[in-house]
């Protein structure tokens, strides 16, 4: 592959992702929780950083900005519609927006829900889509500033990419997501055979993100509340899609 990704742990919790293109030497950050941990990942790699992606304005997914903009002097690049509450943008994007990196192309989708302007970046040449705290692994994020209707229309836009995309959210929530989905479908085989990866992967040290879209589509109950089986499970049989969705994000607000 032209485009070489590496998931970066920070803080307590989060992930950063670095996008390294071998041919030309360009390198993106994505969402940058704290300065030192991508640091230590470029110069372990000799990589030199050219651009920072922000997905939202979260501290725990910009704070390390400055220090990172000094230290390389990368271009900021994020959402128009927030950048009122982003760092100071050298490129401002906006929803259906395509832009290049390396000479590829980097789709925006905004993906409203859990912050309002919270948007997602695909990158095809990748076979990635970078969702930060929209869709997660087994999860999305609580809806601080959105609604039910929006998230569950932002998480439809994610969910129609294809099957084998990289899902790089922005942090290790999978076990206790995981423990959530169960108590929406119980029986699902497909929850109950990644739920033994994940104790695996976590036994050992190891990220469960990135995740691949197909396995998100199996067995996150974000994902399925348009499922009948979801919505019985919910005892919501003749519910629309989003008021399910709105459900299953109340009991996980709860859990």
């Amino acid at each position: 592959m032209p485009l070489e990704i590496v998931t970066i742990p920070c803080l307590s919790d989060n992930y950063a992702f670095l996008l390294h293109s071998t041919q030309t030497g360009e390198t993106a950050l994505i969402d940058a929780p704290e300065a030192g941990p991508p640091l230590a990942a470029l110069a372990h790699r000799g990589w030199k950083l050219t651009e920072i992606w922000l997905t939202h304005h979260h501290w725990d997914h910009i704070d390390g900005v400055a220090e990172l903009k000094e230290a390389t002097g990368a271009k900021i690049i994020g959402a128009a519609s927030d950048a009122a509450r982003l760092p100071p943008l050298n490129h401002a994007l906006s929803n259906g927006d395509t832009y290049q990196f390396a000479g590829h192309d980097v789709q925006v989708l905004d993906v409203s829900g859990h912050t309002v302007g919270h948007i997602a970046l695909y990158v095809p040449a990748a076979n990635a889509v970078f969702t930060a705290d929209s869709l997660m692994a087994l999860g999305c994020g609580r809806l601080f500033e959105g609604t039910p209707e929006q998230m569950w229309h932002s998480l439809s836009k994610l969910a129609a990419l294809p099957g084998e995309t990289l899902v790089c959210s922005g942090h290790e929530y999978t076990a206790s997501n995981a423990s959530f989905a169960l108590t929406i479908e119980p029986q699902n085989p497909d929850l109950l055979a990644r739920i033994a990866d994940i104790e695996q992967l976590r036994a050992a040290g190891q990220p469960t993100v990135p995740s691949i879209l197909s396995l998100e589509l199996a067995t996150n109950p974000f994902l399925r509340a348009h499922l009948d089986t979801v919505k019985a499970g919910v005892a919501m049989p003749t519910a629309e899609d989003a008021a399910v969705f709105g459900e299953i994000r109340r009991r996980k607000d709860a859990f």
